[in-house]
């Protein structure tokens, strides 16, 4: 796997559970997209610029997927996520060489559980997560998980 030397652009996000579906976050030139998943959990992916970049909506989509992987991963565990558990994800895109790669930079937010808690669940919930398999191997992810 090449990690990149490089970055030409990135592509930032923050994905929290919804717990107010209705409530409107986004300011003039922002965009909030209110996803959802099986299950019937809603997921909000937050103040993305009003004309999203393809790294963008990849980190968006990857974080709410990821973000209800958290939550089943949790409930395997018998462990209750935190209501104000959150996901950052940046896409990176970029170059080593003359070649073009992606790369990932993950913050997990478990805010009240114990570190190792909470990178067991951060780290179930990527063999969980299809996006995370997906690119399993190919391209370089950072994971940080913040539990404090």
């Amino acid at each position: 796997m090449t990690t990149i030397e490089k970055v030409i652009f990135s592509g930032n996000t923050h994905t929290v559970v919804n717990h107010e579906p209705d409530a409107q976050r986004g300011e003039h030139g922002v965009v909030d997209i209110k996803l959802s998943a099986p299950g019937g959990e809603h997921y909000s992916f937050i103040a993305v610029d009003a004309h999203p970049s393809a790294e963008q909506l990849f980190a968006g989509a990857w974080s709410a997927c990821y973000i209800g992987a958290l939550g089943i991963a949790a409930s395997l565990k018998k462990i209750e996520l935190p209501v104000d558990a959150a996901v950052d994800i940046q896409v990176d895109i970029g170059q080593t060489g003359s070649a073009w790669f992606l790369g990932a930079h993950f913050t997990v937010r478990l805010p009240g559980l114990a570190q190792h808690v909470a990178e067991a669940l951060a780290n179930t919930a990527h063999q969980i997560c299809p996006y995370s398999k997906a690119v399993h191997g190919n391209i370089d992810v950072e994971m940080n998980v913040v539990a404090a």
